[in-house]
């Protein structure tokens, strides 16, 4: 594949830089395959470990692509399933693709719809379980929904039927169609349609969905060679394979292998995960991909979560949670996430946190923020995001930083153990 204007170059391997004990790597489950990198793409370049601000309709939700910019964000994933919905692909192809749409000029992801065909599907309105809890699977099991509502999403072979959750339409996706909306919506970097299983699928249904999302990555990369040379007059965008099996290890390793043999730019490591197998899950699949090519995983942002991903191998991942706890008024700190709507805030003129060098931070205190919020003021919902982006971000360069000086894991324990006291 014609890669011209991306390319992944390995900085340093966290096993090289850091001392470690064996104790930790026999905790770990295996040896930590972490390391530094940068990624290069046609809009700029992202140093690895990076956060991935999620701006899923085109936007950080309450906050301007400008401030993401400030806040230290590298990058912007944005979804292609909603952006397909509205305001349609062929708007932001009109546009000159996503970047220039939401006035953003750094690099830009997409991801494929894939997730929407499981939350619109077996999983419609349920909150994805990231604990199987030793479950055994019921005879049809693997149709459920949740009780009293209609499955939205019905997936065959060739690829899903889904209706619109704006207005009823009927739409269909295929491997092509989704080349197709996201070669249109223009990202830098973008997915292969899958199928994300949920964690109580059966083992038979989770062997066959692997297998179709293995024949779909292929049929991706056929349309993403016809797309890219028929729209030889915009930038390259590159194309991740998403890697499925749920929490087992031969799903995974198998994944894993027959994706690294396709000619794909770079892996997304994709489906609901056991939170406490989540670095094992992330290692099996970096020890089993090439080295040469970036990894992505998909949705996790907090901390404990962030360093596990990262000393497991996970170059960048992506969540909606700095910007949804916020509308709540959630933010995070140092010793842990606080509620800002408490009493106690009422009257607390200092920052969200002290020392933060966010724009939030920098001009408004607790106590006015707090009366945005209780007064039903949309500018809350922008200075908590902006906070708690620049936290995330700032955490993870950090993290980058300490593999670069071999400080990485007494840096992982000192955050840790304040977060979590």
């Amino acid at each position: 594949m014609s890669s011209t204007g991306f390319s992944f170059a390995l900085g340093k391997r966290l096993r090289e830089t850091t001392p470690d004990s064996a104790s930790r790597t026999q905790a770990n489950g295996g040896e930590f395959q972490g390391r530094t990198g940068t990624i290069s793409t046609p809009h700029g370049e992202i140093q690895t470990p990076a956060f991935i601000a999620v701006g899923t309709k085109a936007t950080v939700k309450a906050v301007l692509p400008e401030s993401v910019a400030e806040l230290g964000a590298q990058a912007v994933l944005a979804n292609a399933y909603h952006l397909y919905l509205q305001p349609g692909a062929d708007i932001l192809d009109e546009a000159g693709g996503l970047g220039k749409f939401m006035n953003w000029s750094g690099p830009t992801f997409t991801d494929s719809g894939g997730f929407q065909v499981m939350s619109l599907g077996a999983g419609f309105k349920k909150v994805i379980n990231m604990n199987a809890d030793g479950t055994t699977h019921a005879t049809g099991a693997d149709d459920d929904v949740a009780p009293g509502k209609e499955r939205l999403a019905h997936i065959d072979d060739d690829g899903v039927w889904f209706k619109s959750h704006l207005n009823g339409d009927k739409h269909r996706f295929t491997p092509e169609i989704s080349m197709q909306v996201q070669h249109k919506i223009g990202a830098d970097i973008m997915f292969a349609f899958d199928e994300l299983t949920t964690l109580l699928n059966s083992r038979g249904y989770q062997e066959r969905s692997l297998e179709r999302t293995r024949l779909w990555a292929e049929r991706c990369i056929i349309e993403h060679r016809r797309l890219t040379e028929e729209r030889s007059h915009r930038p390259y965008q590159a194309l991740f394979g998403v890697l499925q099996g749920a929490q087992y290890e031969d799903l995974r390793r198998k994944a894993s292998r027959d994706l690294g043999a396709m000619d794909f730019d770079g892996f997304g490591i994709g489906g609901a995960l056991e939170k406490e197998n989540l670095g094992t899950i992330v290692r099996w699949c970096t020890e089993e991909l090439p080295e040469d090519k970036p990894r992505h995983l998909l949705g996790i942002s907090e901390p404990d979560d962030i360093f596990t991903a990262i000393e497991n191998g996970a170059d960048t991942f992506d969540c909606v949670s700095p910007t949804r706890v916020a509308r709540n008024s959630a933010f995070y700190t140092p010793y842990g996430r606080k509620n800002l709507s408490n009493a106690k805030f009422k009257r607390d003129f200092g920052p969200l946190v002290d020392g933060c060098d966010c724009y939030a931070c920098a001009n408004y205190s607790r106590a006015y923020i707090q009366h945005l919020f209780k007064a039903n003021e949309m500018v809350s919902h922008t200075l908590i995001s902006i906070h708690n982006e620049r936290f995330t971000v700032k955490l993870v360069d950090d993290a980058r930083l300490a593999i670069e000086d071999g400080t990485f894991f007494e840096f992982k324990d000192e955050v840790l153990g304040k977060y979590y006291s």
